[in-house]
């Protein structure tokens, strides 16, 4: 699915070499008004969304390092959301700096992680047998499925990110197919070496977290120590997740604010610090809201039905080029995709259905606030104020 979406997307970005992504494809093949709301899903919806699913998933990994009781568990999430939002209102360089360490921190941990698993002698094939058993426990085989692709999903999510600074790359016809198809191909390579090592080293039914089952998987390959040393390791990643997402999506709020396409108190800077505080403070607040749906996968459901139904309306507006694609993969990719983001949705709706509809219904109201925002202000030119 992954890979049909990212086919798409670099034809998408070679048509349309500018910064933008998602907005700039939907407003050419849809119009203004549903380029608004893939601009509201995201500063409203999905950035937010997925700041909180980074935090109720660390709260876990927190109390593997720092024993806590039930009620201080509690505490995490929103104090983590509460911390990076003020980092980011500080200053920038802090999350810059944090999120490329993390980056190579992350990438060089996984490797070493199934390097380990291979040659210390803790992995057996026979663990990776019997997938077909259902353990004690275990839910049906349609719940089963719909969790484990919403969470593959979120595991393989952002690669369409790529599409939102073409503008600022060279040569993009070359380079923008290679980042999308390069990308989602180390991606797949990284995840499945990584389940493999994971579900070698500790069966199935020895699981006893979804969340924090690294933990777990450190505790049977260096002992209790190694629990709490791939407890921090996987708090640094999710940190540096967060300081990705508190400092890039605050941006896309004040841009849309700055073009008239979104309240203008979300442009205004800090007069201090020069950051978008404002747009900062919103996507905190709105972060800190859907905590309030509790469970990571409710939390998953609540972003990612929304998001998959505006990545498969980005892959159509391939059909409503004035210039048909030529490609050998096409129309199969695009069918492909859009067909697997159905399937998506709909378990997601079998699964989690009130999450999912209250996302929608956010998203839908972006109609009535793009009605207000066109009746009463008129669009200016995006400029920069040094930032």
């Amino acid at each position: 699915m992954a890979m049909c979406g990212a086919l798409c997307y670099a034809e998408l970005a070679i048509r349309f070499p500018e910064s933008g992504g998602e907005y700039v494809y939907l407003r050419a093949g849809y119009g203004d008004r549903i380029a608004f709301l893939y601009g509201w899903m995201s500063s409203i919806v999905m950035y937010p969304g997925v700041a909180a699913a980074l935090a109720v998933g660390a709260a876990a990994y927190v109390a593997q390092v720092v024993p806590l009781d039930g009620r201080a568990i509690a505490l995490v999430p929103p104090s983590i959301l509460c911390i990076f939002g003020v980092v980011n209102v500080a200053g920038t360089r802090l999350s810059g700096g944090l999120m490329t360490v993390v980056n190579i921190l992350k990438l060089f941990v996984l490797l070493a992680l199934v390097s380990w698993a291979a040659i210390s002698g803790h992995a057996h094939v026979g663990n990776l047998i019997p997938f077909v058993a259902r353990r004690s426990g275990a839910e049906a085989l349609m719940p089963a499925i719909s969790g484990a692709v919403v969470s593959a999903f979120f595991s393989f999510g952002g690669w369409w990110e790529a599409s939102k600074i073409a503008g600022e790359v060279r040569n993009p016809r070359r380079t923008l197919p290679l980042a999308f198809l390069g990308g989602v191909a180390l991606v797949t390579l990284i995840y499945l070496l990584i389940s493999a090592a994971f579900l070698a080293v500790l069966p199935i039914d020895r699981l006893t977290s979804n969340t924090a089952f690294v933990a777990q998987f450190g505790e049977a390959l260096f002992g209790t120590a190694g629990a709490k040393v791939l407890s921090v390791c996987v708090l640094v990643c999710v940190f540096g997740g967060m300081a990705a997402l508190t400092m890039a999506s605050p941006r896309v709020t004040r841009a849309m604010a700055q073009t008239g396409a979104f309240f203008p108190v979300f442009a205004r800077l800090h007069p201090r610090f020069g950051t978008p505080a404002n747009a900062i403070l919103l996507q905190t607040v709105l972060s800190l809201a859907v905590l309030f749906l509790g469970a990571f996968d409710r939390v998953l459901a609540y972003i990612i039905f929304s998001a998959v139904a505006f990545l498969a309306l980005t892959a159509s507006t391939l059909f409503r080029m004035r210039e048909p694609v030529r490609g050998w993969w096409f129309p199969a990719a695009p069918i492909v995709f859009i067909i697997l983001c159905g399937a998506i949705g709909m378990l997601i709706l079998l699964h989690n259905p009130l999450p999912a509809l209250i996302g929608v219904g956010v998203v839908l109201a972006g109609l009535a606030v793009h009605h207000f925002l066109t009746a009463r202000q008129t669009a200016t030119p995006l400029t920069y104020e040094g930032n």
